[in-house]
């Protein structure tokens, strides 16, 4: 479990990184690239996680994040149906995805700094 959460919070750092030099370099749709790039990882990461049951306790924040992105998913699919929640979902998201990004990956970066270091390495 270390592993994987060393290489998801730095992985998502990266992405994130990346895609916003790129983006503000280009000036052009790699933004929108970013968007799918980073929220996938993140998607995958958030099952991997539900999976083995990491950092998923009762009344945890990253169980709160993943109902979130849960509603969000299913207004999104119900806007499928009734296009008005569709066009607001999507404006909404357009502001709201860069800011999820970046609390996942705050969410990420305290369980792997915070809550995983053992006691005695705190001592210096």
């Amino acid at each position: 479990m270390k592993n994987f959460k060393f290489f998801d919070t730095w992985m998502s750092i990266i992405l994130i990184t990346v895609f916003l030099i790129a983006s503000v370099i280009n000036m052009d749709e790699t933004f929108i690239y970013g968007y799918f790039v980073v929220g996938g990882w993140q998607i995958i990461s958030m099952v991997i996680h539900a999976i083995n049951g990491w950092f998923t306790a009762k009344g945890s924040i990253r169980i709160l994040y993943h109902w979130v992105v849960a509603i969000v998913i299913a207004l999104t699919i119900l806007g499928l149906l009734v296009y008005p929640i569709l066009y607001l979902m999507l404006f909404i998201l357009l502001f709201a995805a860069p800011i999820m990004a970046i609390v996942y990956t705050t969410i990420c970066y305290d369980e792997t700094y915070r809550k995983m270091v053992r006691p005695l390495d705190l001592i210096k």
